[in-house]
C-alpha cells in the first residue's frame, strides 16, 4: 500500500473502476495522495501489478462489517454429549433424558455415549437394552442420524438431531399448559380476600360476646347490692 509497493511500474485503477493505464509507482502514489486517498495493491502477481486508488480505512471497515454479517448468518451446530453405562439407574436415566430433551429443544444435537467396563463386555445385551430405552425417550422429539449405533472398542455412540416439526408441537403444548396455569391463578387469588373477610368477622363476634358478658355481670352486681341494702334497712 502506498510507499510499500515494491514494483517500479503498476497498472492503476481509479476509484470509480476506470483504467488509468500503466505508470510508475511514485506517480500513482502522488496521484492518490492528491485526491486524499490510498494506493492499494489488489493483484500483486499480475505483470505489472494492479493497484487501485481507494479509501483504505473505509474499505477495511466495510469488509469487517460484511464478515460480521456472514458470521451471524452462519448456522452453528452444537453437539452435547451424555454418558451412560449399561447399569445406569432408572432415576439417573430419567434425569439425563430430561437434560437431553432440553438440549434438543435448544436446537443442539445430542451424542449418547454408552461405555462398557470390565466384564460388561460379556453382556452387551444390557447396553443394547439401555440404548432402546434412550430411543423410546428421545425419538418423539428428534431424529436418529444413523440407523445403527457406532461402535469403537468399549464405546457405543448414538446421534440424535432435533426435529423442527416435533419441537414446534412440543412448544405449543408447553404454551397451552402455561396459559392454563395463568387462568387458574386469578381465581385462586380472588378466593383469598373472601377468606380474609370471614376471618375478620370472627374477632368482632368475639368482642360483642365479651361486651354482653360484662354488661350481664354489671347488672347482676347492681341487683345484689340493692337486695343487700334492702335487707339491712329491714333489720334496722
Amino acid at each position: 500500500m502506498n510507499e510499500r509497493i515494491i514494483a517500479q511500474e503498476v497498472r492503476v485503477v481509479s476509484e470509480e473502476g476506470d483504467m488509468l493505464g500503466v505508470m510508475s509507482s511514485d506517480q500513482a502514489v502522488s496521484m492518490a495522495a492528491d485526491k486524499g486517498l490510498d494506493l492499494v495493491e489488489i493483484a500483486p502477481k499480475a505483470k505489472p501489478p494492479t493497484c487501485k486508488i481507494m479509501d483504505y480505512g473505509k474499505w477495511k471497515f466495510k469488509l469487517s462489517k460484511k464478515e460480521k454479517m456472514s458470521r451471524k448468518n452462519q448456522i452453528r451446530i452444537i453437539i452435547k454429549e451424555i454418558q451412560l453405562r449399561p447399569r445406569t439407574d432408572v432415576h439417573d436415566l430419567e434425569i439425563k433424558m430430561r437434560k437431553a430433551r432440553e438440549f434438543l429443544a435448544d436446537g443442539c444435537k445430542v451424542k449418547i455415549h454408552l461405555r462398557y467396563s470390565g466384564r460388561e463386555m460379556a453382556h452387551k445385551e444390557l447396553g443394547l437394552k439401555m440404548l432402546d430405552r434412550v430411543k423410546e425417550k428421545l425419538l418423539p422429539f428428534s431424529v436418529l442420524e444413523t440407523d445403527t449405533p457406532q461402535v469403537e472398542r468399549r464405546s457405543v455412540f448414538l446421534f440424535f438431531a432435533p426435529d423442527p416439526v416435533k419441537l414446534k408441537e412440543l412448544q405449543k403444548q408447553k404454551k397451552a399448559l402455561v396459559k392454563g396455569q395463568k387462568k387458574v391463578e386469578p381465581s385462586a387469588t380472588k378466593a383469598e380476600p373472601e377468606n380474609q373477610k370471614v376471618e375478620s368477622k370472627k374477632p368482632d363476634e368475639v368482642d360483642t360476646s365479651k361486651v354482653t358478658q360484662k354488661t350481664d355481670e354489671a347488672n347482676t352486681s347492681e341487683v345484689t347490692q340493692k337486695t343487700d341494702e334492702a335487707n339491712t334497712s329491714e333489720v334496722l
